[in-house]
């Protein structure tokens, strides 16, 4: 177990966070034949609930601890440091407790704030059983959450990003295995299944859990452990005056996005039944760009969440050293990492929508045209989840506050309105949903570059500098994966063969991005030299 620095977190825990969202957009292939359409629209909203409430728990505290474990690292408080987490874990088995009683009580109440008086689709009953079944999670995955700030405030973020590979891998079997006896063997009801599958998060956070327990437990010495008798003058109502300080700006803001993510999912529900859609068909729309879409776009998101975790201990050190200009280097270098590696794959994945969404989960009347935009929406989705982690990184909250509050406001006045637009100009109705998140992102983002700008004079210029260099290689990329796909259209029509295509392309695609993006000085802009030159030697194309 070691150290990370910046740049290498970044990669090691996008790396394993792309393992784990090419797992969570694998595994649906056969969970998608095992459940259907109306199962997944189940799944989606289970879900949906989990992650609001697990949002009060996750989103903020354990950014919290790893902030705090952060500064007092820097400042050699160790024993402090140490207090930090214990007063944490205390504090979030009240808080995780209270939230499991309330969502399992209160479950019915969920399921018809989701879907109201819809029918044809599934019944309040059945989304009432799996919001309980996944409740449970609340019991452990909070803890695990706190234990990994805990790692990832120290610069440890490879055994962080391990754990959640290691819970990926148990929830993916509990759920292929679990849906599948029940439905298939069993013949039980689809909710059952469901709610079988959901359930499997919970195990897997607590097999995650024991993993970490584990591993702090053999290498405390690696952790500037505290001499004995010594104790930092920080009271533990300090350090949980702290806590509460760094991690409700957080904390309403996810809850925020989850609630308008669960607002979204009921407009579009409802704006598609106003437009004429069936209650199926509008739950079945509203499913696939909840979960089924976004799942096959989830390793454009694994840049971004592999960036917030090891940005978050570098920021706060240099903050605390005053360190103004690499601050502003690591923001520029953040920012132009999710650009340069999420971009190709939002444009080879629109280009190779009705391919992809084939093979994953069989023809679909509606996927391949959700995943032909949805892409760049969630690519622009995690630039704006980026600088929010960056913002509250530098306490800049009330920023978070305004940008985060204009820009969800905007998106869910946007939302029935554009989808009526669309609608009336022969545009699918459901892209209005997705061009209001795009113009209530782009908002966002002004208010944050604009805050950002007067009150840290950072300054952009080496970020458009990756933007002009940006330019060449997604062009070339675009047009040859354009042309090779157009060429190979219709020689594949089966749902494995089409696989052929999309290997092909992606292969292709990547080595002239990356060639390109080389030779003009792209890589080197956005990860810097030395972690550049350090592949290349790796890969025995440079001495």
């Amino acid at each position: 177990m070691k150290k990370n620095s910046f740049v290498e977190g970044t990669i090691l825990a996008s790396i394993s966070l792309i393992f784990i969202k090419l797992l969570g957009a694998v595994y649906v292939i056969p969970f998608y034949g095992i459940v259907g359409e109306l199962g997944g629209a189940l799944y989606s909203y289970a879900y949906t609930v989990y992650s609001l409430i697990l949002d009060i728990c996750t989103a903020g505290i354990p950014l919290a601890v790893s902030k705090i474990v952060s500064e007092y690292n820097t400042l050699e408080m160790y024993e402090a440091k140490e207090r930090t987490l214990k007063v944490c874990n205390k504090f979030i088995i009240v808080l995780s407790s209270i939230l499991f009683l309330a969502v399992f009580i209160f479950a019915k109440e969920f399921a018809y704030l989701l879907i109201g008086n819809t029918t044809g689709g599934n019944s309040i009953e059945d989304i009432e059983l799996v919001i309980r079944s996944i409740s449970f999670c609340l019991l452990i995955v909070p803890l695990l959450a706190v234990k990994k700030g805990y790692l990832q405030g120290q610069k440890f973020i490879s055994v962080s990003t391990t754990s959640q590979v290691i819970e990926q891998i148990v929830r993916i079997a509990i759920i292929l295995v679990g849906s599948y006896l029940a439905i298939r063997v069993f013949e039980l009801k689809t909710s059952i299944g469901i709610a079988i599958a959901v359930f499997g998060a919970f195990i897997a956070g607590l097999a995650a859990y024991i993993y970490l327990e584990v591993k702090i437990r053999k290498n405390r010495k690696l952790m500037n452990m505290p001499k004995k008798g010594v104790k930092d003058k920080v009271s533990n109502k300090t350090i949980f005056k702290k806590i509460l300080e760094f991690s409700i700006p957080l904390i309403i803001i996810s809850i925020t996005i989850d609630v308008y993510s669960m607002t979204d999912l009921s407009l579009i529900i409802r704006g598609l039944s106003y437009l004429g859609y069936s209650g199926a068909a509008a739950e079945t729309i509203g499913s696939v760009m909840a979960t089924w879409a976004s799942k096959i776009c989830l390793i454009v998101n694994a840049v971004a969440s592999g960036l917030s975790i090891s940005l978050i201990p570098y920021m706060v050190s240099s903050l605390v050293k005053k360190d103004y200009k690499t601050i502003n280097k690591e923001f520029i270098r953040s920012v132009g990492i999710i650009v340069v590696i999420g971009l190709p794959m939002a444009v080879g994945i629109s280009i190779l929508s009705n391919e992809l969404y084939t093979v994953f989960y069989g023809y679909s009347e509606y996927g391949n045209i959700v995943l032909k935009l949805l892409p760049f929406s969630i690519l622009y989705t995690n630039i704006n989840y980026l600088i929010s982690m960056i913002l509250q990184s530098l306490n800049k909250f009330k920023t978070i506050y305004l940008s985060t509050g204009v820009g969800l406001l905007t998106n869910a006045l946007l939302d029935i309105p554009l989808m009526i637009l669309c609608s009336k100009l022969n545009i699918y109705p459901y892209y209005g949903a997705i061009f209001a998140t795009i113009i209530g992102t782009t908002i966002s983002l002004t208010i944050s570059f604009r805050a950002l700008k007067k009150e840290m004079n950072l300054k952009y210029g080496g970020l458009l500098e990756i933007f002009k260099k940006e330019i060449l290689p997604i062009v070339s990329m675009t047009a040859i994966v354009y042309l090779i796909h157009y060429l190979m259209k219709d020689m594949f029509n089966t749902r494995i063969t089409m696989l052929i295509p999309c290997i092909i392309t992606a292969i292709i695609g990547a080595i002239i991005y990356f060639i390109i993006s080389y030779k003009n000085g792209l890589l080197y802009d956005s990860l810097g030299e030395d972690y550049v030159n350090k592949i290349l030697v790796k890969l025995k194309l440079k001495k």
